[in-house]
């Protein structure tokens, strides 16, 4: 800095004698300046010549080149030159240029040395100079100067690192600032999340998207999860592999036992139906329909309604047929008086009954008992006829009642005749005689 200074005292004094020589009085008289300066007509003075704008390539190199009054000096690009230019008698401030920005010229120069940095003010002080303001510093183009009392600072900005001289960008993903992933970039971050998750109000953590309020795709029901969602379909729907739509279950095709007779599918569930005469007791079970007793039959007054499996049957209340005569609505007697009925069951009983199809065997299907009882007398029972393919047999069970027994499996619809026989024999009175029990049994349609 002493060269420096030498060198600036050197072109002071060189101005003040040009100024001197020049006079206020005739600006015409002194038309040639001095090397370093050229004549100015506006202002009729001699204006310094900025060799560094108007030399080209005036520093070679890494220097750095500062204009001088007269001159210019090629330094380092770290150095820097205070010099007090004005600070002679008879010349205007406004009468020189720089290649920097106007600076606060004092009106007098301090008498003594102001340390580096800082430069003379009008009360014989020294103030501090702002490098910054005045371009006077070596920061680098992507740094900010800061000035200081007597210096400068250069600082990178925000999301950089000083490494020596140069900004470097700081990756902050490396701190793990963001909950989820982290996308850096010159300068900064931005964090970003997972998909089913949406940035929070701090835009670092990440916070669980309600797909369900959002219009997820989903055809029935959303169920919202943690960073995603789930498809629900339906009682009577399973979900599709796309895992949106939901496709009716056709439970009809997954079991023949979901209802007791027919099963009929539909959207979203399924529904039993029973045949005709039946009607559905809860979801599946068909239960028959006693037309007789609901009086839902057609049966005229000569006859008897019979209920059956799945229907009725309508036979005539008078079925006696001579030599037989009609005592009860059901029961028919052949007089003894009478020589046809000598060789003819004493009465006939008319019952009727129905059976499902297709019961397993053997089953009891009717029990036959004696209204009465001789003493020394014993009772059998026989099937007399109708039972050509051996579909039943008796079990006798006691002297006065037997069970008529289903032995093969039967299907209906079709109908059965027999005849019950029960002969009495009483050997003390050398008695015999025999009565019939005429089972009429209808055999429904279906196993229930």
């Amino acid at each position: 800095m002493k060269v420096m200074e030498l060198i600036s005292c050197v072109l002071l004094a060189a101005m003040l004698s040009t100024a001197v020589s020049q006079g206020p009085e005739e600006p015409d008289a002194y038309p040639d300046c001095t090397d370093g300066y050229r004549w100015d007509p506006d202002t009729q003075n001699c204006k310094d010549v900025n060799e560094c704008e108007t030399i080209p390539d005036a520093c070679k190199g890494e220097m750095k080149c500062f204009n001088h009054y007269g001159g210019y000096l090629c330094l380092p690009r770290s150095a820097s030159v205070i010099a007090n230019s004005n600070a002679y008698e008879g010349v205007e401030a406004q009468e020189t240029e720089q290649v920097m920005p106007p600076v606060r010229q004092p009106s007098r120069v301090h008498q003594g040395n102001c340390p580096q940095g800082y430069e003379s003010d009008d009360r014989n002080g020294c103030v501090d100079i702002d490098e910054c303001l005045y371009n006077r510093h070596d920061c680098q183009p992507s740094q900010h100067c800061i000035n200081t009392q007597g210096g400068f600072r250069c600082e990178c900005p925000d999301g950089y690192r000083k490494v020596g001289v140069e900004c470097v960008d700081i990756d902050e993903c490396r701190y793990r600032y963001c909950q989820h992933r982290c996308i850096n970039y010159p300068g900064s971050f931005t964090c970003q999340c997972e998909p089913g998750f949406q940035l929070d109000s701090n835009n670092r953590s990440c916070i669980d998207v309600n797909e369900c309020e959002m219009g997820a795709p989903c055809q029935q029901r959303c169920v919202n999860a943690y960073g995603s969602f789930l498809c629900r379909c339906e009682q009577g729907y399973e979900l599709d592999r796309d895992g949106v739509s939901c496709n009716d279950i056709d439970e009809c095709s997954y079991s023949n036992f979901l209802c007791q007779h027919q099963c009929q599918n539909e959207p979203g569930k399924f529904s039993c139906i029973c045949p005709q005469g039946y009607q559905m007791r809860g979801l599946r079970i068909c239960q028959d329909i006693n037309e007789c007793e609901t009086e839902a039959h057609r049966c005229t007054e000569t006859q008897k309604c019979v209920n059956l499996h799945g229907g009725y049957q309508c036979v005539e209340k008078n079925r006696c047929q001579e030599p037989y005569v009609q005592v009860s609505e059901n029961r028919c007697m052949c007089p003894t008086t009478t020589p046809a009925c000598r060789d003819q069951p004493a009465s006939v009983v008319y019952r009727y009954m129905s059976i499902t199809s297709d019961r397993s065997v053997p089953s009891d299907i009717f029990q036959i008992q004696a209204t009465s009882f001789h003493t020394g007398a014993y009772n059998t029972f026989q099937i007399r006829n109708g039972d050509e393919h051996g579909e039943f047999y008796i079990r006798q069970i006691t002297n006065v009642s037997a069970m008529l027994v289903l032995a093969r499996p039967v299907t209906g619809p079709r109908t059965y005749v027999l005849d019950l026989e029960m002969v009495t024999v009483n050997p003390v009175l050398r008695y015999q005689s025999s009565s019939v029990l005429r089972l009429t049994i209808y055999v429904g349609p279906y196993a229930f």
